[in-house]
């Protein structure tokens, strides 16, 4: 057991005997005269490292606005209190602002929308040492600090430059360094690491830990990874539906779970089947025609981009090779940088290689006619990380699944009519919610929306970007369970790019490893997780979250 999970068996002692910190009591929130959150009561005391885990709309994230009177729109609290170390932060207004950063603090979930990016890193972080009365040379060498504390390499330059040119898991650090600077007494974490592959992601929770343990900071983690929680919590609190279900211990809350709800997350998590040995195994799918077995066909492919400011070129892809066997799903993974998304959005025609040959159904999109080129992208259909980016606003589902048909000029309205109806059944989506836009929906149809539209056109080939990152266990497990029966019937073939390891164990027949562009493993995925060779591959299995205690 890492020393992580070790220390979340049981929560501090010195914790349990003293005075919550944060105290919240029969807690109720409404949006409009719809009730959202249902008398909450929840401790957390001094030093404590609290986690709060559930599905989207359990009421984390209400919960999270609520600490902070941050209700959006129509939202109102209704009855309950919020104490904080004696205040009582629902009494008055003034009182929660002037909390806020001094006393706690929030790392936001999404560092790209909650960075200006009209402003320089260091601005962001000096607005907060400003609230503290610096000023000068003592606000500027506070900031540097700060970004150097939070892990931030070369601060002094870095401060100078703006969100754009920081990676994800820089972007981050950022808001870390922002939610510290003025030394809050509790820190919540609002799924502070979501969007960030395994290692990266590993990197800021201990660099999150080393700095809340220096500080002396009390956490409050909200997520919806149970692996996260096993990792990081001293105890874990279950919302489901606006309600506390229940808590305890990461050992007693995931190894014994008591709701049913709660051993339905442990069952959905991804990390419990990681070093488990895989039944049912896809099989390449018989072909009955002169097409190749390989649906895709990666030959010593190369990519190589020029840099603003920089003499010569980067290679993103160097020297790749791999097939995808017709009928079966294929994982790359691979850190921020890898070259994975290059090599997709070449299968995608979307860019065009240095050298080598990227085949696609036997078709080079690279050296193909514009005839062979439009034939080719309709045997072959993206789905996005956010459905609700890719999806049209201000389009009826009718029109999103049916766009495809449109374009390539397939069937009369009628027919096409139809065929959104066959597609909408196939992924499990009741008739009417072809008259439904996106908004309408939640993040699970919203996927299932897109998979129904990369189907219309019947490609051989779907090419999957981190197509279930952003969702919740639970609906990640229904989206899993919907692709791998849309192959058994359809015998369509999965590109599936992500930086989960737990998730391509679900889901892959082989893996294809990438590090700097560069194939550090590949093949089954029995033979790589189970018999890794490369000290990278062993890497990343180790920085699963949680497979050590829920597995």
């Amino acid at each position: 057991m890492p020393p992580a999970a070790e220390t979340a068996a049981s929560a501090p002692t010195s914790a349990s005997s003293s005075a919550p910190l944060l105290g919240v009591r029969g807690l109720e929130v409404s949006y409009g005269e719809r009730p959202v959150l249902h008398g909450v009561d929840l401790d957390v005391r001094r030093g404590e490292r609290v986690a709060i885990v559930g599905q989207s709309g359990s009421g984390k994230s209400t919960l999270v606005s609520a600490l902070f009177g941050l209700l959006p729109g129509a939202g109102r609290i209704t009855a309950g209190s919020i104490d904080l170390d004696g205040d009582d932060l629902l009494g008055d207004a003034s009182r929660v602002r002037a909390a806020r950063g001094r006393r706690i603090g929030l790392v936001p979930q999404d560092p790209a929308s909650s960075l200006n990016p009209t402003m320089s890193i260091g601005d962001h972080v000096a607005d907060a040492l400003r609230r503290d009365g610096l000023r000068g040379e003592r606000l500027h060498r506070g900031l540097v600090e700060l970004l150097d504390e939070a892990g931030v390499p070369e601060p002094e330059r870095r401060a100078r430059q703006y969100p754009h040119e920081f990676s994800g898991g820089m972007r981050q650090r950022v808001l870390i360094a922002r939610a510290l600077a003025r030394e809050p007494e509790l820190l919540v974490a609002d799924e502070p690491t979501s969007a960030l592959d395994v290692t990266v992601q590993k990197r800021i929770l201990d660099h999150l830990q080393t700095l809340v343990d220096s500080h002396g900071t009390t956490l409050l983690l909200v997520t919806h990874d149970l692996g996260i929680a096993a990792d990081r919590a001293d105890r874990i609190v279950v919302m489901l539906d606006g309600r506390i279900v229940e808590e305890g211990t990461p050992r007693q809350v995931l190894r014994s779970p008591a709701h049913p709800y709660t051993r339905r997350l442990v069952e959905a998590a991804p990390g419990v089947h990681v070093a488990e040995a895989r039944a049912g195994v896809a099989e390449p799918a018989e072909t009955t025609d002169a097409r190749s077995p390989d649906v895709i066909v990666v030959r010593d492919l190369v990519k190589e981009f020029s840099v603003r400011g920089q003499r010569g070129t980067v290679r993103a892809v160097d020297e790749v090779s791999f097939r995808v066997p017709r009928g079966t799903t294929t994982a790359l993974v691979g850190e921020s940088g890898s070259g994975k998304t290059t090599i997709s959005r070449i299968l995608l025609g979307l860019e065009r290689p240095t050298s080598g040959a990227a085949l696609v159904d036997g078709t080079d999109l690279a050296t193909c006619t514009r005839a062979e080129r439009r034939d080719a992208r309709r045997r072959v259909q993206p789905v996005f990380q956010d459905p609700y980016g890719s999806l049209d606003p201000t389009h009826t589902v009718q029109r999103i699944v049916d766009e495809p048909l449109r374009v390539f000029r397939v069937g009369d309205r009628a027919s096409r009519a139809r065929r959104v109806a066959e597609l909408l059944d196939a992924v499990a989506l009741p008739a009417d919610t072809a008259h439904r836009r996106p908004s309408e929906l939640s993040g699970g149809q919203r996927q299932r929306v897109a998979i129904a539209r990369a189907l219309a056109l019947e490609p051989a080939l779907l090419v999957c970007d981190e197509a279930v990152s952003a969702l919740d266990v639970l609906v990640q497990q229904q989206v899993l369970e919907l692709m791998a029966g849309l192959q058994r019937r359809l015998g369509v073939s999965y590109l599936f790019i992500t930086h989960d390891l737990a998730v391509v164990r679900e889901i892959a027949d082989n893996v294809v490893i990438l590090r700097q562009g560069r194939i550090e493993e590949a093949g089954s995925v029995d033979d790589v997780y189970l018999s890794p060779q490369a000290e990278y591959t062993r890497e990343l299995l180790g920085a699963i979250p949680g497979a050590s205690l829920l597995g």
